[in-house]
């Protein structure tokens, strides 16, 4: 079986669309579609389990994307990016568990692998460059307050040294 383009139609020009022209957006989409045709093709012993299981964790992986796109901070979308890419590797692993029940054929499942693979370099590619952009750093700055790293700079006082006067070797 042959994997599915996908082509969307958007009511907006392309270039004006915003997350809907990323690159990863649509190479999630194209997951997410093909991983409904693969769920057509399990036996109905897996319709209560593994159909649904992969059906929301594809469509999970655009709607992360989506929702990261819409966060100003670069690190509250770069948040998201990562729960869109573990919500891929979860199509994936699921891919795998179909082909394992031997539920698909071996090309098929390796069309689909590459498919996730493409998704997940082209993600990986938007989050180093939304990491290298740093947007929205310049009205929320890095905090000036720092936790404590628990470095030791002194040597501690031993337990009785808190209880009594006697020196400290």
């Amino acid at each position: 079986m042959e994997l599915k383009n996908v082509e969307y139609r958007s009511p907006v020009s392309k270039g004006n669309r915003g997350f809907e022209d990323l690159e990863c957006y649509q190479l999630a989409l194209r997951v997410m579609v093909n991983a409904h045709e693969m769920a057509t093709q399990l036996p109905p012993t897996e319709k209560y389990d593994l159909v649904g299981q992969v059906q929301r964790s594809s469509k999970s992986t655009p709607a992360n994307i989506a929702e990261g796109y819409g966060r100003y901070h670069y690190l509250d979308s770069l948040k998201f990016y990562a729960n869109a890419r573990g919500s891929l590797y979860e199509t994936r692993s699921h891919f795998i568990t179909a082909s394992t029940l031997n539920y698909i054929q071996h090309d098929y499942f390796a069309a689909l692998y590459g498919l996730t693979q493409q998704a997940e370099r082209a993600l990986n590619g938007y989050m180093a460059y939304v990491r290298k952009q740093k947007a929205g750093e310049d009205l929320y700055p890095p905090s000036t307050k720092r936790r404590s790293r628990g470095v030791f700079r002194n040597r501690p006082r031993p337990i009785r040294a808190f209880y009594d006067d006697s020196p400290v070797s």
